[in-house]
């Protein structure tokens, strides 16, 4: 009897060549599982293509709720974004993939797990990490690390077989869509001085071709948790959908970075994540509002690690829970109101308010009703210098 291999399948050119390699390579009945995490398309029409191509069976799971819950939601906490730009889309959403293939591989009691990622990319860390920590008993393959075709020779493979890829020569991109973002690679983008190209994008307009007349919106948070727009109160999903079309429309969430890939190269990456953009700096500004300043100034300590771990495929190293517990302990009173302009690719906020406010009027103001001791800051001033003083009295040392 043929043993199963549970292949996470996107319906694009290398999972789908990867259906017919895996029959063909090492005899194997391939159940392909596609998830749901929020991304363009028509699922059921990729669990027929698979089916077309050859697969046993294929099986398709709408897990957006959780990846919103579960990943998308800490991940907004924790303010992350890898080397202070990524916002991590895809690297959130390869352990939920892999966990769900792992699940479905001991219930039909599989032998194997495949995925149709490359030997220098960092989706193949994710997808095998997970696997190792949830089914460590199960052989993992990866078709893209063993035949090393090139882009060309895939496509002319499906060609061979007839399986039709949403590809071209003269537009090899190569894109992973979810909630959280859209990433593009491959083709001219290689080129780190090239601009990319129009067609490169495909949820944002271009800046310049943007409305002429800016949009404002007011985005409400319950203990760090996004609950409402303008006034409407939505579920996490409902409300990062509408973010990453308004967005889009103005041409916010933009991203052109050369990151450094786990595996020790550096790679030109395009990225487009409209309601990541807008809700991180929505965040970041109540933060700021409502944390005191040593959390707020130590709380980056964590979320750049956090970031580090996700984008590193270690979702189930310890640690990250222990940096999760540690972030979520300041969101008690990450609750209020933002207020942001949209305009020509741009995401500025241009008011907060919070019930936990730490920002004191009579404080801050400098007109009659200040009320701040100005003759108190002479004796901080002198406690505070006191150790330069006495460094200073003894001289500076040798020039």
């Amino acid at each position: 009897m043929k043993e199963t291999v549970i292949l996470a399948y996107s319906g694009g050119l290398d999972t789908s060549v990867a259906i017919k390699w895996l029959e063909e390579r090492y005899g194997m009945q391939v159940v392909a599982l596609a998830a749901d995490l929020g991304q363009p398309g028509d699922l059921e029409s990729v669990r027929k293509k698979a089916l077309s191509i050859g697969a046993l069976d294929a099986v398709t799971l709408d897990l957006k709720e959780e990846f919103a819950r579960d990943y998308v939601l800490p991940a907004l906490k924790a303010n992350a974004l890898y080397e202070g730009k990524y916002p991590l889309a895809t690297s959130l959403a390869r352990p939920l993939i892999a966990a769900a293939m792992v699940e479905e591989a001991k219930r039909r009691g599989a032998a194997a797990v495949a995925h149709g990622c490359t030997g220098k990319g960092n989706d193949q860390v994710r997808f095998d990490l997970t696997t190792m920590a949830l089914g460590p008993e199960l052989r993992i393959i990866a078709p893209l690390r063993e035949w090393n075709m090139s882009r060309e020779e895939e496509i002319a493979y499906a060609r061979e077989h007839g399986i039709s890829v949403p590809v071209t020569l003269h537009s090899p991109y190569s894109v992973d869509e979810n909630l959280w973002g859209r990433s593009c690679e491959a083709g001219v983008l290689e080129d780190p001085m090239a601009e990319p190209p129009e067609d490169a994008y495909a949820w944002t307009a271009s800046p310049q071709a943007a409305p002429d007349q800016p949009r404002y919106m007011e985005l409400e948070f319950d203990g760090g948790c996004p609950c409402a727009l303008d006034g409407e109160k939505l579920g996490l999903v409902e409300l990062i959908k509408r973010l990453n079309a308004l967005g889009g429309e103005h041409g916010v969430g933009r991203i052109d970075m050369v990151e450094n890939r786990l595996v020790g190269i550096k790679s030109r990456e395009i990225y487009e994540a409209p309601a990541a953009t807008i809700l991180i700096e929505a965040h970041r500004a109540l933060e700021a509002l409502a944390l005191t300043r040593e959390t707020l100034h130590f709380k980056p300590v964590l979320e750049v690690k956090f970031a580090e771990l996700v984008y590193y495929g270690l979702w189930h190293d310890p640690l990250r829970g222990a940096l999760q517990a540690a972030i979520e302990a300041t969101q008690e009173r990450v609750s209020g109101r933002v207020r942001l302009k949209l305009f020509k690719g741009g995401c500025t906020v241009v008011g907060r308010e919070s019930p936990y406010s730490l920002y004191d009027y009579s404080l801050a103001t400098y007109d009659r009703a200040d009320e701040f001791s100005h003759r108190s800051s002479e004796g901080f001033i002198e406690l505070w210098g006191l150790p330069l003083k006495v460094w200073g009295s003894k001289g500076r040392g040798r020039a």
